[in-house]
Protein backbone atom coordinates (compact mmCIF):
# COMPACT_ATOMS: atom_id res chain seq x y z
CA UNK A 1 0.00 0.00 0.00
CA UNK A 2 1.25 3.45 -0.65
CA UNK A 3 0.15 6.60 1.44
CA UNK A 4 0.56 9.71 0.65
CA UNK A 5 -0.62 13.38 1.78
CA UNK A 6 -3.83 14.79 0.94
CA UNK A 7 -3.76 18.53 -0.35
CA UNK A 8 -6.72 20.59 1.94
CA UNK A 9 -5.24 23.71 0.12
CA UNK A 10 -5.87 21.99 -3.94
CA UNK A 11 -2.92 23.37 -4.33
CA UNK A 12 -1.61 22.87 -7.99
CA UNK A 13 -5.04 21.91 -9.03
CA UNK A 14 -7.70 24.10 -11.73
CA UNK A 15 -10.75 24.60 -12.33
CA UNK A 16 -12.97 25.83 -15.45
CA UNK A 17 -15.33 28.14 -16.19
CA UNK A 18 -17.06 28.39 -19.50
CA UNK A 19 -18.94 30.84 -21.76
CA UNK A 20 -19.02 33.36 -19.39
CA UNK A 21 -20.24 36.87 -21.07
CA UNK A 22 -18.36 40.00 -21.09
CA UNK A 23 -20.06 42.15 -23.58
CA UNK A 24 -23.29 42.37 -25.93
CA UNK A 25 -21.52 44.92 -29.14
CA UNK A 26 -23.01 44.78 -31.65
CA UNK A 27 -25.61 43.29 -30.51
CA UNK A 28 -23.71 39.88 -30.28
CA UNK A 29 -22.97 37.79 -27.20
CA UNK A 30 -18.94 37.95 -26.63
CA UNK A 31 -17.64 35.22 -23.77
CA UNK A 32 -14.61 33.82 -22.37
CA UNK A 33 -13.29 30.69 -20.82
CA UNK A 34 -11.99 31.61 -17.62
CA UNK A 35 -9.22 29.13 -15.83
CA UNK A 36 -8.43 29.40 -11.71
CA UNK A 37 -6.57 28.21 -9.20
CA UNK A 38 -9.13 25.57 -8.05
CA UNK A 39 -10.88 26.34 -4.24
CA UNK A 40 -9.00 30.29 -3.48
CA UNK A 41 -9.36 31.43 -0.45
CA UNK A 42 -11.69 33.92 -0.27
CA UNK A 43 -8.75 36.75 -0.45
CA UNK A 44 -6.69 35.45 -3.19
CA UNK A 45 -5.82 37.70 -5.96
CA UNK A 46 -4.10 35.69 -9.00
CA UNK A 47 -2.03 37.02 -11.70
CA UNK A 48 -4.25 37.62 -15.03
CA UNK A 49 -3.28 36.30 -18.32
CA UNK A 50 -5.60 36.98 -21.31
CA UNK A 51 -5.32 34.99 -24.01
CA UNK A 52 -6.76 35.84 -27.83
CA UNK A 53 -6.13 32.64 -30.11
CA UNK A 54 -5.46 33.39 -33.61
CA UNK A 55 -8.06 33.38 -36.27
CA UNK A 56 -7.16 35.76 -38.74
CA UNK A 57 -9.49 38.16 -36.95
CA UNK A 58 -12.68 35.82 -37.62
CA UNK A 59 -13.85 34.33 -34.50
CA UNK A 60 -10.99 33.01 -31.96
CA UNK A 61 -11.33 29.45 -30.90
CA UNK A 62 -11.03 30.14 -27.31
CA UNK A 63 -10.39 26.00 -26.88
CA UNK A 64 -7.46 25.94 -29.28
CA UNK A 65 -4.93 25.83 -26.57
CA UNK A 66 -7.25 25.44 -23.44
CA UNK A 67 -4.78 22.14 -22.05
CA UNK A 68 -1.83 24.29 -22.44
CA UNK A 69 -2.96 26.78 -20.73
CA UNK A 70 -4.29 25.06 -17.81
CA UNK A 71 -1.44 24.85 -16.75
CA UNK A 72 -0.84 28.01 -15.89
CA UNK A 73 -3.91 27.69 -13.67
CA UNK A 74 -2.43 25.19 -12.11
CA UNK A 75 0.78 27.54 -11.25
CA UNK A 76 -1.52 30.36 -9.49
CA UNK A 77 -2.69 32.23 -12.54
CA UNK A 78 -6.16 33.18 -13.95
CA UNK A 79 -6.12 32.56 -17.51
CA UNK A 80 -9.01 33.82 -19.47
CA UNK A 81 -9.21 32.90 -23.61
CA UNK A 82 -11.26 35.34 -24.62
CA UNK A 83 -13.63 35.94 -28.11
CA UNK A 84 -14.15 39.23 -30.30
CA UNK A 85 -16.21 39.95 -33.21
CA UNK A 86 -15.95 38.39 -36.78
CA UNK A 87 -14.96 40.64 -39.46
CA UNK A 88 -16.57 38.27 -42.03
CA UNK A 89 -19.98 39.16 -39.85
CA UNK A 90 -19.41 42.52 -40.67
CA UNK A 91 -17.79 44.01 -37.61
CA UNK A 92 -15.05 45.72 -39.45
CA UNK A 93 -12.02 47.37 -37.51
CA UNK A 94 -10.99 47.99 -34.88
CA UNK A 95 -13.95 46.16 -33.52
CA UNK A 96 -11.81 43.23 -32.50
CA UNK A 97 -9.41 45.61 -30.35
CA UNK A 98 -12.24 47.23 -28.66
CA UNK A 99 -13.96 44.38 -27.92
CA UNK A 100 -10.70 42.62 -26.05
CA UNK A 101 -10.09 45.63 -24.12
CA UNK A 102 -14.10 45.25 -22.86
CA UNK A 103 -12.93 41.91 -21.82
CA UNK A 104 -9.73 43.38 -19.55
CA UNK A 105 -12.00 46.17 -18.25
CA UNK A 106 -14.83 43.45 -17.58
CA UNK A 107 -12.30 41.28 -15.79
CA UNK A 108 -11.15 44.21 -13.37
CA UNK A 109 -14.58 44.89 -12.94
CA UNK A 110 -15.10 41.52 -11.86
CA UNK A 111 -11.74 40.92 -9.94
CA UNK A 112 -13.26 40.46 -6.60
CA UNK A 113 -15.46 37.79 -7.68
CA UNK A 114 -13.08 35.82 -10.06
CA UNK A 115 -9.73 36.55 -7.68
CA UNK A 116 -8.09 38.66 -9.80
CA UNK A 117 -4.88 41.25 -9.53
CA UNK A 118 -5.90 43.78 -11.24
CA UNK A 119 -2.28 45.15 -10.99
CA UNK A 120 -0.84 42.31 -12.52
CA UNK A 121 -2.39 41.68 -15.84
CA UNK A 122 -0.54 40.15 -18.99
CA UNK A 123 -1.87 39.88 -22.80
CA UNK A 124 -0.67 36.58 -25.10
CA UNK A 125 -1.72 35.92 -28.11
CA UNK A 126 -1.29 34.10 -31.30
CA UNK A 127 -1.25 35.32 -34.59
CA UNK A 128 -3.73 37.73 -35.35
CA UNK A 129 -4.46 37.54 -31.18
CA UNK A 130 -0.50 38.01 -31.00
CA UNK A 131 -1.26 41.36 -33.22
CA UNK A 132 -3.85 42.23 -30.48
CA UNK A 133 -1.71 41.52 -27.47
CA UNK A 134 0.86 43.85 -28.75
CA UNK A 135 -1.91 46.36 -29.62
CA UNK A 136 -3.08 45.89 -25.75
CA UNK A 137 0.70 46.29 -24.57
CA UNK A 138 1.18 49.69 -27.03
CA UNK A 139 -2.22 51.05 -26.58
CA UNK A 140 -3.50 51.08 -23.06
CA UNK A 141 -6.66 53.20 -22.10
CA UNK A 142 -6.77 55.23 -25.33
CA UNK A 143 -9.96 56.90 -25.60
CA UNK A 144 -10.64 56.00 -29.27
CA UNK A 145 -10.84 52.18 -28.56
CA UNK A 146 -12.70 52.60 -25.17
CA UNK A 147 -16.44 51.10 -25.42
CA UNK A 148 -19.85 52.36 -23.23
CA UNK A 149 -19.00 48.93 -21.34
CA UNK A 150 -17.25 49.26 -18.13
CA UNK A 151 -15.73 51.98 -18.88
CA UNK A 152 -14.68 53.16 -15.54
CA UNK A 153 -11.87 50.42 -15.30
CA UNK A 154 -8.92 50.65 -17.10
CA UNK A 155 -7.49 48.17 -20.16
CA UNK A 156 -3.97 48.50 -19.29
CA UNK A 157 -1.80 45.34 -19.55
CA UNK A 158 1.25 45.18 -18.19
CA UNK A 159 3.48 42.86 -20.27
CA UNK A 160 2.57 41.29 -23.51
CA UNK A 161 3.90 37.29 -25.19
CA UNK A 162 3.19 37.91 -28.98
CA UNK A 163 3.33 34.60 -30.91
CA UNK A 164 3.91 35.05 -34.83
CA UNK A 165 1.65 38.04 -34.81
CA UNK A 166 1.47 40.67 -38.11
CA UNK A 167 2.96 44.08 -36.60
CA UNK A 168 2.93 45.72 -40.19
CA UNK A 169 -0.72 45.32 -41.57
CA UNK A 170 0.48 47.60 -44.45
CA UNK A 171 2.48 44.54 -46.19
CA UNK A 172 -1.41 43.27 -46.77
CA UNK A 173 -1.58 45.41 -50.02
CA UNK A 174 1.28 43.81 -51.50
CA UNK A 175 -1.04 40.58 -51.37
CA UNK A 176 -3.27 39.72 -53.39
CA UNK A 177 -4.68 36.76 -52.03
CA UNK A 178 -5.03 38.94 -48.94
CA UNK A 179 -6.28 41.72 -50.99
CA UNK A 180 -8.87 39.89 -52.89
CA UNK A 181 -11.26 38.68 -49.21
CA UNK A 182 -9.55 39.70 -46.29
CA UNK A 183 -8.51 43.40 -46.26
CA UNK A 184 -11.54 44.69 -47.84
CA UNK A 185 -13.13 42.34 -45.45
CA UNK A 186 -10.83 43.64 -42.54
CA UNK A 187 -11.71 47.54 -43.31
CA UNK A 188 -15.18 47.39 -43.88
CA UNK A 189 -15.09 48.10 -47.25
CA UNK A 190 -12.35 48.87 -49.84
CA UNK A 191 -8.45 48.55 -48.92
CA UNK A 192 -7.74 51.73 -46.19
CA UNK A 193 -4.05 52.02 -46.25
CA UNK A 194 -4.36 54.52 -43.10
CA UNK A 195 -6.59 51.95 -41.23
CA UNK A 196 -4.16 49.06 -41.67
CA UNK A 197 -1.12 51.75 -40.66
CA UNK A 198 -2.97 52.83 -37.74
CA UNK A 199 -3.85 49.35 -36.36
CA UNK A 200 0.08 48.32 -37.17
CA UNK A 201 1.51 47.88 -33.81
CA UNK A 202 5.32 48.73 -35.08
CA UNK A 203 3.20 52.69 -36.04
CA UNK A 204 3.22 52.90 -32.11
CA UNK A 205 7.14 52.42 -31.39
CA UNK A 206 7.97 56.16 -31.21
CA UNK A 207 10.57 57.86 -29.16
CA UNK A 208 9.82 59.21 -25.72
CA UNK A 209 7.05 56.53 -24.45
CA UNK A 210 7.32 54.14 -21.81
CA UNK A 211 6.61 50.74 -22.84
CA UNK A 212 5.68 47.23 -20.51
CA UNK A 213 8.31 44.06 -21.31
CA UNK A 214 7.61 42.51 -24.45
CA UNK A 215 8.25 38.71 -25.48
CA UNK A 216 8.06 38.02 -28.97
CA UNK A 217 8.27 34.34 -30.48
CA UNK A 218 8.84 33.52 -33.96
CA UNK A 219 9.60 30.48 -36.34
CA UNK A 220 12.31 31.20 -39.33
CA UNK A 221 10.14 29.23 -41.39
CA UNK A 222 6.59 30.64 -41.50
CA UNK A 223 4.87 31.19 -44.64
CA UNK A 224 1.89 33.13 -43.39
CA UNK A 225 3.65 35.89 -40.82
CA UNK A 226 7.78 36.43 -42.23
CA UNK A 227 9.54 36.22 -39.09
CA UNK A 228 11.02 40.01 -40.46
CA UNK A 229 7.80 41.41 -39.32
CA UNK A 230 8.97 40.08 -35.52
CA UNK A 231 12.45 41.34 -36.09
CA UNK A 232 11.86 44.34 -37.34
CA UNK A 233 9.10 45.05 -34.27
CA UNK A 234 11.64 44.19 -31.77
CA UNK A 235 14.70 46.15 -33.31
CA UNK A 236 11.86 49.17 -33.42
CA UNK A 237 11.44 48.31 -29.57
CA UNK A 238 14.95 47.71 -28.32
CA UNK A 239 15.69 51.29 -30.07
CA UNK A 240 13.33 53.06 -28.27
CA UNK A 241 14.50 51.84 -25.30
CA UNK A 242 11.68 49.18 -24.32
CA UNK A 243 12.43 45.72 -22.19
CA UNK A 244 11.88 43.03 -25.38
CA UNK A 245 13.45 39.78 -26.36
CA UNK A 246 12.68 37.59 -29.06
CA UNK A 247 12.67 33.78 -29.42
CA UNK A 248 13.47 32.30 -33.20
CA UNK A 249 11.99 28.82 -32.80
CA UNK A 250 14.35 27.12 -35.85
CA UNK A 251 12.34 25.59 -38.58
CA UNK A 252 9.22 26.72 -36.90
CA UNK A 253 6.34 27.19 -38.80
CA UNK A 254 2.69 29.26 -38.49
CA UNK A 255 1.40 26.91 -35.74
CA UNK A 256 2.23 23.10 -35.28
CA UNK A 257 5.44 22.83 -35.19
CA UNK A 258 6.43 26.31 -33.06
CA UNK A 259 5.09 24.35 -30.12
CA UNK A 260 6.97 22.51 -27.13
CA UNK A 261 7.20 22.39 -23.66
CA UNK A 262 10.15 24.44 -24.02
CA UNK A 263 8.21 27.06 -25.69
CA UNK A 264 5.81 26.73 -22.85
CA UNK A 265 8.57 26.97 -20.31
CA UNK A 266 10.26 29.83 -21.21
CA UNK A 267 6.62 31.93 -21.48
CA UNK A 268 6.26 30.47 -18.17
CA UNK A 269 9.74 32.04 -16.79
CA UNK A 270 8.47 35.35 -18.52
CA UNK A 271 5.10 35.30 -16.73
CA UNK A 272 7.08 34.32 -13.84
CA UNK A 273 9.18 36.91 -14.01
CA UNK A 274 6.69 39.79 -14.57
CA UNK A 275 3.90 38.40 -11.96
CA UNK A 276 6.39 37.95 -8.93
CA UNK A 277 5.16 33.78 -8.56
CA UNK A 278 7.78 31.52 -7.16
CA UNK A 279 9.99 35.26 -6.19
Amino acid sequence: MLRISSNPSLKGQAMHHPNIIYSTAGGKQLSMDLLLPWAPPEDARFPLVVFIQGCGFHFPDIRGEILQLADLARAGYAVAAVTHRNISDGFAAPAFLQDVKTSIRFLRANAAKYHIDSDRVYAFGTSSGGCTALLLGLTGDMEEYRTEEYAEYSDHVDAVIDCFGATDLTSWLDDPTLMAEHVPAFCGGEADPELLRHLSPISYVQPGKTYVPFLLAHGDADLVVPFSESKNMVDRLEECGADVSLICVEGGVHEGNFWSAQIWELFHHFLDKQSGIGA
